[in-house]
């Protein structure tokens, strides 16, 4: 081999590594945040029938609620607008990691969770609750209601099923795919009561008072609410999103969102129990 071949065989192995490096780096996968600002859409996760946190107009297919509210405050931010996919409690943690959405709201940071997603600060603090059903004795403890003869109803993957086999394991726990199935069950008389959190609980004693009746149990139990996010070496997707939480929340806009919320079902300030935090 000349000279002249070597130097043209040397500038073709170059261009060939240029090449495959350029390939390489089109496919590296984008960030999250990257990905907001290019495409301008942020993508949530809705759920039906989760007052005040979404709602869903059923004549023009239109969704409104808090969670809404906030989502429509991050994208503006990141010059974005909202699209929504609905989804349930339990399986946008799937949606999240499928690459479905971008954002899930009211997502409680469990350590099992953790292990597969990330979380921003949090964004409110809960309260857990029961709706028990008419002529079921109010429970004053969570102990009274861990008897095999009692039947709690609860939605699938989500924190009221963590919290009932936490404190209510020899309970009879029965399952639902969706929250509003739990609260069917309790509203038949398959199922004595409801485990959810407050701000769920007291729209739904809202929209149908001769359900039952709304129950604070001691020990009272609170659980931080996070936006959940997929976990990824690049951090500013969930720095941003942990210091518009803690700034909204520390301005008290997270509670007038959530006040606003309340108000569309027709609840005030007032009609929410001292002890619920939210």
């Amino acid at each position: 081999m000349n000279r002249r071949d070597a130097l043209t065989t040397v500038a073709l192995a170059g261009a060939a590594m240029a090449a495959a490096g350029s390939a390489k780096a089109d496919t590296t996968p984008t960030s999250t945040l990257d990905r907001i600002k290019k495409s301008g859409v942020l993508r949530i996760a809705v759920i039906a029938g989760q007052d005040p946190y979404f709602h869903k107009d059923l004549t023009t297919n239109q969704w409104s609620g808090a969670c809404i509210d906030m989502a429509n405050d991050i994208a503006g931010k990141l010059g974005a607008k909202v699209e929504t996919l609905e989804s349930t409690w339990g399986n946008q943690i799937l949606d999240l990691q499928a690459e479905k959405i971008d954002l899930a709201f009211a997502v409680n940071p469990t350590p099992e969770r953790a292990l597969v997603i990330d979380f921003s600060s949090p964004f409110l603090v809960h309260s857990f609750t029961v709706i028990t059903k008419k002529g079921f004795a109010k429970p004053q403890t969570w102990a009274e209601l861990n008897k095999p003869e009692v039947k709690i109803a609860v939605d699938i993957g989500s924190t009221h099923e963590t919290i009932a086999r936490r404190y209510c394991s020899k309970a009879t726990i029965l399952g639902f795919k969706e929250r509003n199935e739990a609260i069917l069950a309790v509203s038949t008389g398959r199922a004595d009561c409801n485990i959810s959190l407050a701000v769920l609980s007291v729209a739904t004693l809202k929209k149908n008072p001769t359900l039952g009746e709304l129950a604070v149990p001691r020990p009272l139990l609170t659980l931080p609410t996070n936006l959940g996010i997929r976990a990824e070496g690049d951090r500013r997707y969930k720095d941003f999103l942990s210091a518009w939480a803690d700034y909204n929340r520390a301005l008290g806009q997270t509670r007038e969102w959530m006040l606003k919320a309340f108000e569309t079902i027709g609840l005030s300030a007032e009609d929410i129990p001292p002890e619920i935090q939210f």
